[in-house]
């Protein structure tokens, strides 16, 4: 069986370390300028070139994104951009626009080119076109059937690569692009600043009656007409890969550490079982469900991979997430005494039982003996984010186990 790589994305440094650890082939992040998630923490030139040696020295690849709908004036320091990252040295630029593919051609001439979802790939002649202009894999746009994917499989070059969504939230504007957050805020979706006004409660308002708001229900919150549930394909792992995708990509680059880890955990054991034997995938699936709902979600959809029905609808009536669990944080180390460093994310206390969620699918309960701030001083809880913190643990911690505590919150 092919080796289908599973694609992570990372927002920080931390985070993509913890995409390495927790079953990353490859992991793709934003820089500073030029990628569709602006509001995240994204990576400046030292901690890129941090970020790609780790990634390199563990066997994974990273893709820098770069696929904003560029205006006259980006041009100019956007080629100067894509001469920073040719001696960077990512394994691959993403980009939607004919004129940053040009840019990027022409000042990284030896790096991998793929194309972004953004581009509307929606049938073989698309994927054909950027094969000729050297592209080296295509992002299959977000609106097509498996059925639709496999016909293209079958109609382009076999080194031409398939890349396709598998899980993370969806968007309510073809193939993303949308104007909604351009029009009513005044910040441009296409350029990497979107507010997500889709996930916004709205009313209608009569022309003669300004000021005047009557909602529309759906349920009792109100109406959500453009929000949508998240993709999860972890039931279906096997017809993602009769469809000849060859990479399987998550979204969330505004996503945290625990969300990270807990996809890209489930997915890479999901793939190695079914690599095993299907029976071993259909016998770990309730596993694979479990754990995947352990991460901030929408409620889950099979998106258009099956075509559009009752059961797969994408209509999410809600603003609100699941998120049955909390994360504490990540172990950065442990010290001479045998206490595990974190930087602390959310609030816990001395005695509280939670959860080290380990790379090798283990989740180790452990009780918190006793937790020390930076001065050595014992403290009841930790109750400021950020801050640095020792832990006596009564189970064994290891660096980049993730700290999480059970406790619903919407």
């Amino acid at each position: 069986m092919k080796k289908t790589e599973l694609l992570i994305p990372a927002s920080s440094l931390e985070v993509l370390k913890t995409a390495v650890i927790f079953g990353a082939d490859a992991v793709y992040i934003g820089g500073e300028a030029f990628g569709l998630r602006a509001k995240a923490k994204n990576f400046g030139p030292e901690e890129m070139q941090e970020g790609i040696a780790f990634a390199h020295d563990h066997g994974v690849k990273v893709y820098v994104t770069t696929n904003i709908s560029a205006h006259n004036y980006d041009l100019e320091e956007a080629a100067e951009y894509f001469r920073k990252l040719r001696e960077i040295g990512p394994d691959a630029l993403i980009i939607s626009d004919p004129g940053m593919f040009m840019l990027a051609k022409e000042n990284c001439p030896d790096m991998e080119l793929h194309i972004s979802t953004q581009a509307n790939n929606t049938n073989y002649l698309t994927y054909d076109f950027w094969y000729k202009q050297g592209a080296k894999r295509v992002v299959s746009a977000r609106e097509l059937s498996l059925k639709e994917i496999r016909e293209i499989r079958d109609h382009i070059p076999e080194d031409m690569e398939i890349e396709s969504f598998i899980h993370g939230a969806m968007c309510m504007a073809y193939s993303g692009r949308c104007l909604l957050s351009n029009y009513m805020t005044g910040r441009d979706a296409n350029r990497g600043e979107c507010t997500h006004a889709c996930r916004w409660k709205y009313s209608i308002v009569e022309e003669k009656r300004p000021g005047e708001y009557m909602p529309v229900y759906e349920d009792e919150q109100g109406t959500y007409i453009f929000n949508s549930k998240d993709l999860c394909m972890i039931e279906y792992i096997p017809e993602m890969l009769a469809a000849g995708i060859d990479s399987l990509k998550i979204e969330g680059r505004m996503k945290t550490a625990l969300y990270v880890a807990t996809v890209a955990r489930t997915y890479r054991k999901a793939l190695d079982d079914y690599r095993e034997s299907e029976e071993k995938y259909r016998a770990n699936m309730e596993w694979y469900k479990a754990e995947i709902g352990k991460c901030t979600y929408r409620q889950f959809t099979t998106g258009f991979y099956f075509g559009k029905t009752d059961e797969n609808s994408q209509i999410y009536d809600s603003n609100t997430y699941v998120n049955e669990y909390i994360y504490l944080g990540i172990i950065g180390g442990i010290d001479d005494r045998g206490y595990a460093r974190i930087e602390q994310r959310n609030k816990f206390s001395r005695q509280d039982v939670i959860e080290l969620m380990k790379p090798d699918g283990r989740n180790v309960e452990t009780t918190v003996r006793a937790i020390y701030n930076e001065d050595g001083e014992e403290v009841e809880s930790a109750p400021h984010p950020k801050q640095v913190l020792y832990l006596d643990l009564d189970a064994q911690a290891d660096p980049y186990d993730i700290l999480r505590v059970q406790g619903k919150r919407q």
